[in-house]
């Protein structure tokens, strides 16, 4: 009798095990409609040969991300309807908002996941749906917050395919240069051509790609994102890196930069005629409390820029702020409202 029950109960563990790797490895399709509506918020300047700097204010939620193609289809509209506006030129830079890229671990999860009221009770759904490879993110972890570090680690591999994928692809689509916004990923480099991670630190990472959907330059890294956890101590500045465009030499500001007047001016200094500045805030009062910061720094290399913020949802997390262009001293503010936002400077 004591076999029987041995056994039984072995047999009722395995059974139980088999049932809940087969429910962990189930995803259903789940149909959603995306708002897609987008307004041209900011014209400043004529059109001219030169060509343009061009935000794209994207609003985001959770759901977005469960399809990366979705994904697509929703950032593709936004840049048709600026094509239809004649805000598309071989000459334009895109710049996208900082983290647009980082959501990508979202993707392909449970409907449960993004029906969650909380952005915990999410995370509690995505470490349940990947019971092994979240237990061994989380002991390779180096933040104090080690469940926020281990989500970031946990698809970063794919989201590093499907950020480069995803952006390269929009780029070579509308024949624009493309400032990405950012991901952060562990140890992010490029080898022949491809964004690769590891298992060292976090870093919030941009790329910029051609209008031939290559990437140009090697990508931006920095060990401290703004509003972000999981993200390793700051290093030290690294030297300005510039992009050669159709518009010009292009340089780049993310995270904590963004607020830095010396960087942009660092930026200038070697050589720099215009400034994307992916931005990303997640309260309405951090601002109003950073506004003016933004603003100023953003103006403080008097040459042509632009400051794209992301709109959206995540759960209980909002992301705010309003994307601007900065010209000959003046900042001209996207005004507050739903939907996306363009904000076009032309140079």
């Amino acid at each position: 009798m004591r076999k029987f029950l041995i056994c039984f109960l072995l047999l009722l563990c395995v059974g139980l095990a088999g049932a809940y790797g087969y429910w962990a490895q189930q995803r259903s399709a789940s149909h959603y409609l995306s708002d897609l509506r987008i307004q041209l918020a900011v014209n400043q300047g004529s059109p001219s040969e030169r060509g343009n700097l061009l935000g794209v204010q994207a609003e985001l939620f959770a759901p977005d991300y469960q399809d990366v193609a979705r994904l697509r289809l929703k950032l593709a509209a936004y840049l048709q309807r600026a094509r239809e506006l004649g805000l598309i030129n071989p000459r334009t830079v895109v710049v996208l908002p900082e983290h647009i890229g980082t959501w990508l671990w979202l993707r392909g999860e449970k409907r449960e996941f993004y029906q969650a009221s909380a952005h915990s009770e999410a995370s509690h759904w995505l470490a349940a749906s990947h019971p092994l490879a979240f237990a061994w993110a989380w002991l390779g972890a180096a933040d104090d917050d080690r469940s926020a570090d281990a989500r970031l680690r946990l698809k970063a591999r794919h989201m590093a395919h499907e950020y480069q994928r995803l952006f390269g692809g929009l780029a070579e689509q509308f024949g624009v240069t493309l400032v990405a916004g950012s991901i952060v990923l562990p140890s992010p480099r490029l080898e022949d051509g491809e964004l690769k991670t590891s298992s060292g630190p976090l870093y919030n990472t941009t790329l910029v790609f051609a209008a031939n959907g290559q990437v140009l330059g090697a990508p931006l890294r920095q060990r401290e994102a703004q509003s972000m956890r999981g993200v390793a101590d700051a290093e030290p500045a690294p030297p300005p890196q510039l992009f050669d465009t159709p518009a010009g030499r292009l340089g780049v500001l993310i995270g904590h930069d963004a607020l830095s007047p010396e960087r942009g001016q660092a930026l200038v200094a070697a050589g720099a005629q215009l400034l994307a500045i992916p931005a990303f805030l997640d309260g309405p009062d951090t601002w109003a409390a950073e506004r003016a910061a933004w603003q100023a720094a953003s103006l403080a290399p008097a040459v042509p820029s632009v400051s794209v913020f992301m709109h959206g949802r995540f759960w209980d997390r909002r992301n705010y702020g309003q994307s601007f262009v900065g010209a000959a001293g003046q900042a001209n503010e996207a005004a507050p409202g739903p939907g996306a936002r363009l904000v076009n400077l032309w140079l």
